[in-house]
């Protein structure tokens, strides 16, 4: 391993070894109900997608986790016990459903007397509301600040999200544990130390190129923080949610997949074009998000708007990626020595599946405006 690599690649003494050995030991990938969805969701929408990703390919590519968002909570019963709303009905009936397709389900709560929308917090109610989910047979649980902020003071949050993955690991059901306070108080500094998985490092995507250029290259610097069982999360995938163009969501899912970040599609799977799920489903690029050594890449080279991002792979390659922000299709070369290899090297291009040849200190590529070209070096 070259010293540029080094540090990234340590795994930080704050972090739960046995967690880190154990749940998320690669970024979980899935499906989420919200981006598409939102507070329309219904059980029917769930059992949809997971018959849509057992089937379409991407449960074959990876896709393990049917996340439910907010909104499907109804009211606590005389114990306190939380219980679904009449949009969803029996959580039981519908986890066994996920399971059945070889799928994994998951559910969202926040620490607060309220969720984002509204709906039952688990305020004063963690315990009981782990025992729930995992009777109920959930795999995920997404743990939204929200109202938090109402009843806990910010240097709280720690403390606070301890108390749920402490319910949680009482339960002796594996459950993944996703942060969503978005980025606040470095985060990344401490949420492994509390038992999370994963955790937002910043606010809400939406489904334009702007936003996911911002949220996607501002990574850079946090790659020290993540590693197997605690990943860096800058939001789910817009990808097929119509507001980008072909070439944004290539790059989007090339530099998600670069930033060891979780994949989690958010669109609506029963209405997902051929070349949307072609990018959802490229199995080359997914093997850089899921690669073993569980490194976050980074940014190596930029020369104003065009960007070169590496990430060290298990097998001693590289996984690049040639970015273009700018307005127009633009050249962008990756010098070798900037990845550590001296001499020439081999190249892969990861979404036209083809063998380029070996080059010898550099190699370019004419980018198309908001797009990408992803790279195997070796």
């Amino acid at each position: 391993m070259t010293k540029l690599w080094m540090c990234t690649a340590l795994v930080l003494t704050f972090v739960s070894l046995g967690q880190a050995q154990t749940a998320a030991a690669t970024p979980p990938m899935g499906w989420n109900s919200w981006n598409h969805f939102a507070c329309k969701v219904t059980a029917a929408d769930i059992r949809a997608a997971a018959d849509a990703i057992a089937s379409n390919g991407m449960k074959q590519a990876g896709y393990t986790y049917v996340n439910i968002d907010d909104c499907w909570q109804g009211k606590r019963d005389a114990q306190g016990n939380i219980r679904a709303n009449q949009r969803f009905g029996d959580m039981k009936a519908l986890a066994d459903y996920v399971h059945s397709k070889g799928l994994k389900i998951g559910i969202y709560s926040s620490p607060g007397p309220k969720t984002c929308a509204g709906y039952e917090g688990s305020y004063r109610h963690e315990e009981q509301d782990a025992k729930q989910y995992a009777a109920w047979g959930f795999d995920y649980l997404k743990y939204d600040w929200c109202s938090a902020e109402k009843v806990y003071q910010p240097s709280q949050m720690p403390e606070v999200y301890k108390k749920m993955h402490d319910a949680l690991a009482a339960t002796d059901r594996p459950i993944v544990f996703s942060l969503c306070q978005y980025g606040l108080d470095r985060v990344w500094r401490w949420g492994g130390s509390v038992g999370g998985n994963l955790w937002r490092t910043t606010d809400d995507i939406s489904d334009h190129y702007d936003r996911m250029a911002l949220i996607g290259f501002g990574q850079n610097g946090l790659e020290r923080f993540a590693g197997p069982g605690h990943w860096n999360d800058p939001d789910m995938l817009e990808i097929g949610n119509g507001g980008m163009k072909h070439d944004e969501y290539i790059t989007h899912m090339s530099l998600w997949s670069i930033l060891a970040a979780p994949l989690l599609a958010g669109n609506d799977l029963s209405k997902m074009s051929a070349a949307d799920l072609a990018i959802l489903t490229n199995k080359e690029v997914i093997a850089v998000d899921q690669d073993a050594k569980g490194v976050q890449g980074r940014r190596v080279a930029q020369e104003g708007p065009l960007e070169v991002w590496a990430k060290p792979l298990a097998d001693g390659s590289y996984a690049v990626g040639l970015f273009n922000r700018g307005e127009s299709a633009n050249p962008v070369t990756l010098q070798l020595k900037g990845i550590g290899i001296s001499g020439s090297a081999h190249v892969r291009d990861l979404w036209a599946h083809r063998d380029l040849g070996s080059f010898s200190g550099s190699y370019t590529a004419t980018v198309p405006k908001h797009g990408a070209v992803m790279l195997k070096v070796r």
